[in-house]
């Protein structure tokens, strides 16, 4: 996670979004049906738009669950 939380927020389009998590957008948005990944906020009827702070969360929270597993095994 960000070490300064008082920065202010940052939206990340999708693109940015498939390229810091390396999964491509049928899988983002399958994994935000299935309540896998963060959902965009909607910031006009064709702008969608994630939070940064919840996707840097999101990849820390899978780092962190692949480094326990390949300490268990």
């Amino acid at each position: 996670m960000p070490e300064n939380w008082d920065e202010p927020e940052r939206f990340l389009k999708l693109p940015e979004v498939c390229r810091r998590v390396g999964l491509g957008k049928s899988m983002v948005y399958l994994m935000i049906q299935q309540g896998r990944f963060p959902k965009p906020y909607k910031l006009a009827a064709s702008a969608s738009r994630w939070s940064e702070r919840e996707i840097v969360a999101w990849i820390a929270d899978v780092k962190d669950g692949f480094e326990g597993k390949r300490r268990k095994a």
